[in-house]
């Protein structure tokens, strides 16, 4: 079934949750962000090869060293962030994006709209950041 998303669609309260047009709308929204970071991912890989070790100045190439440790450091996070953003269009596919993980209850959309990628809900997530900072302290 094919959805076609009018160019000012917002989703809403007011509609039902995950409908169609509203799956469609963050689907899009992920496969966007997606492409983002694969174009991005490319313009490092290309920098990185373009740059190398042939600084005639130590401090140049200690410089150029920590330049490529950040653009690595950089790649690995966007890798994950797109391995993150792949299991939310797949929860998209199998029906169960949008719902917290651990209650099973809407994400709010105000939420989605900023974090697509969200498994948890507001509550669940601060449960979690509670847990973590008080397992830390120990």
């Amino acid at each position: 079934m094919t959805v076609t998303l009018p160019p000012d669609y917002r989703p809403s309260d007011e509609e039902p949750f995950m409908s169609d047009i509203m799956k469609e709308y963050f689907r899009q929204k992920l496969l966007a962000w997606r492409s983002e970071l694969l174009r991005e991912s490319d313009e490092t890989l290309a920098h990185l090869q373009e740059g190398g070790m042939q600084e005639p100045d130590i401090a140049d190439r200690a410089s150029a060293e920590t330049d490529r440790a950040l653009e690595l450091r950089t790649r690995d996070r966007e890798r994950k962030l797109i391995a993150k953003i792949d299991a939310a269009l797949e929860r998209i596919a199998n029906g169960s994006y949008g719902y917290c993980e651990e209650s099973g209850e809407p994400i709010t959309i105000r939420r989605l709209e900023a974090r697509p990628i969200a498994t948890l809900s507001i509550e669940a997530q601060e449960r979690h950041e509670r847990q973590e900072r008080t397992h830390r302290e120990d």
